[in-house]
Parts: C-alpha cells; structure tokens; sequence
C-alpha cells in the first residue's frame, strides 16, 4: 500500500479509536495500521459474532483496550497514558431496531459517550484533533428530495436519530465553551455518513448482514420497507472522509468545530429492493425471489427518503466519492462470497481492498489520495 495517502498525516502518530471492535471501526484500523500509525482501540465489547475485528486478527495488530466510553475516569486514564495526536469516536449505539428497545441505552451511549470523550481532551489540553462521527440522521428530516446539508437543522422523530442530533448539538457546544479560542489545543470537527455497507458487516438488523447470514444457510431475508431510498456507500468512501477531514483539520485552524457530510455520487437513488437484488447478483442466485421477501407490516418506524448534500466536503477538503454505485455493490458482495463461499483470508482481502479502493481514487483524480488540505 501506498503511504503517501494524505501527506504522511498518520505514520508514526498515535490515534485513539472509539468503537474500534465495530464494522467501521475494523475497517479504520486496519487502514491507519497500513498508514504507519500507532493505533489505540477503546470498545465496551465485540459487538457481533463472528466479527470483522475478530477474522483480521486486530486484537493483535493494535493496541485493543475494552471499556465503557460513558465510563470518565476510565476514559481519561487512557487518554493520559496514550496521549493521542489523533482521537476518532466512533463508539456507539449504532442500531435504529435496537433504539426502540432500549432507548435510554442509545441515548446515553451515543450523548454522554460523546461528552465524556470531548470532556476527556479537555482535561488533558494536549494538543490534539478530535473527529466525532455520527450519522445522516442527525438532521430533522422531512423526506425533501435534495440533499441535507451541514448547516440544516438537527433533528429527529426516532430516538436513534434524535440521540445522533443530540450528539452533533454537544458537540458543537463543547467546541464554543472549551476548543474555539485562538491557540486552543484541542481541535473538534464533527463527520456525518450513513447507510454504509462492506464486507465484514454482521450486525443485526442490517440488510447486507442478514442476507450474508440467511444465503449460505439457504434462507430468504425478509425486507422491512423494500421501495425505501438509501444513499448506499462503500465503507471505504466515509473513512477516506474521516482521515482527510482529521487529517486537514490538525493543518488548518480555520476547520475547527465544523461538520461535514460524506455520501455517495449523486446518481439515482437505490431502493432496498434493488440493492439486495444486486447482491443477490454477485451471490450467485440465478432466481431473485429465492433471496428475499417482503414483511406485509414493518416492525418500527424508518424515513423512507434520505439524502446528503457533500458540496462543502468537495469545497474544503477536495474529497468526493470515488466509486459508483455498481462498484461499491461488486465490492462488497465480493468479499462475503469469497470469504464465506471461497475461502478467502479476511485479513488479507480487506487490505486488498483498500490497495483497489485507493489506487481507484488515484486515477480518477481523488484529491486526498495526495494531499489531506
């Protein structure tokens, strides 16, 4: 791989990241372990089994500590001892059905985690750059066809979505009381992304997750709301976000406490129903209806249209999405089919990815791949 990715930003830095057991997370790792960094993971528990972060082999590879990011004292211990250039939080209650079972739970993970890290760097006024990442559902959405952008307001009619807003207001709030004099140490930008697929995805209630649990067994995934609109990305296309953003905003003051939005082309938008019949493409089955049906009544509320406007991304960071639609479909059902029916090394496959994923960007002109501001 490369490691003139983003100006060298990484080698030899240290980089806490929050929720690193997850499927984002994993991800993450891996790629800042190839970018020379010195990666510290800090996650309650492993969230899926099996788990990405599990078959690469990363409880090996970095520095994995498990702990409750609501948890202060712990929290700030490691980040006394770590003393991080870099933090990334991504720890969360990631799950929209899990929300409605437990909403205090999602609230309380997905706001105070976020204070207790932003107030974890405050304590420690070292100098360091923050990324919180949250989610396209941060903002109040009223099913408009254009995309949503960073200075619409937050929202939420869900407890998932409102604790995703919340979080974004915190945010915000810490970087006027504590981060935005001149020569503050600590610096904070906010990274809003959604609908995220990939392989190595094997949470509940996540449609590519269910199929790749329901296929190799024989079985048909049930779809919640087929004729629902998503912004479907590839993993790779919001991290390349998170790094260059983290990595820009260390450079340049001028990008402290703002948020961007990372999505994908702005190319007609793709129901659930023809994204599962495109995995079920790559998958091998000749008969889509073997693959799927559709429940007669939703079990929860879900938005049926959702969109990101990433012009400011574009404009501040030069960062826009790499790979089509198709492309990120290929990907994706690629790597479950050759790991689940071919035997493929994870570990190995995933850095594989990353390799095409950035030598893709590179051709068509992607800016981060050279530079991070």
């Amino acid at each position: 791989m490369s490691h003139n990715q983003f100006a060298g930003a990484y080698r030899g830095r240290r980089v806490l990241v929050t929720g690193h057991t997850g499927f984002k997370g994993s991800w993450l790792c891996l790629w800042l372990e190839a970018l020379g960094a010195e990666v510290c993971g800090y996650s309650f528990d492993i969230p899926t089994s099996p788990a990405l972060f599990d078959s690469v082999g990363l409880a090996s590879r970095i520095r994995h500590e498990i702990g409750d990011v609501r948890d202060a004292s712990r929290f700030n211990a490691l980040v006394a001892d770590f003393q991080p250039d870099f933090v990334l939080h991504l720890a969360a209650q990631a799950i929209v059905s899990s929300s409605y079972r437990e909403p205090l739970e999602t609230i309380s993970s997905n706001v105070m985690g976020t204070a207790v890290v932003l107030d974890g760097l405050r304590r420690q006024a070292r100098p360091c750059t923050a990324l919180v990442v949250t989610s396209d559902k941060c903002y109040e959405n009223i099913e408009q066809i254009w995309g949503y952008r960073e200075i619409d307001p937050m929202g939420g009619k869900d407890v998932y979505s409102a604790s995703k807003g919340a979080a974004e207001i915190v945010t915000r709030s810490f970087y006027k009381s504590f981060f935005s004099a001149p020569g503050s140490p600590v610096r904070v930008v906010s990274a809003r992304a959604g609908n995220v697929i990939g392989g190595g995805d094997w949470a509940a209630d996540r449609i590519v997750a269910d199929c790749m649990r329901a296929w190799p067994a024989g079985g048909v995934v049930q779809l919640r709301r087929p004729s629902s609109t998503r912004p479907w990305q590839h993993v790779l296309e919001p991290l390349s976000g998170y790094l260059a953003l983290t990595a820009a905003a260390a450079q340049s003051p001028s990008l402290n406490g703002e948020g961007f939005n990372f999505g994908p082309p702005a190319e007609r938008p793709r129901t659930v129903l023809e994204l599962l019949g495109d995995l079920a493409r790559v998958w091998g089955f000749e008969d889509h209806a073997a693959a799927y049906e559709a429940l007669k009544e939703p079990p929860f509320a879900e938005a049926g249209l959702l969109r990101l406007n990433c012009d400011k991304a574009l404009q501040m960071l030069r960062w826009e999405p790499t790979l089509l639609y198709d492309e990120c479909v290929d990907m994706t059902g690629t790597w479950y089919r050759d790991v689940l029916k071919g035997g493929a090394d994870p570990h190995t496959l995933t850095l594989a990815q990353i390799d095409c994923y950035v030598a893709l960007a590179t051709a068509r002109g992607r800016h981060w791949t050279q530079a991070a501001a």
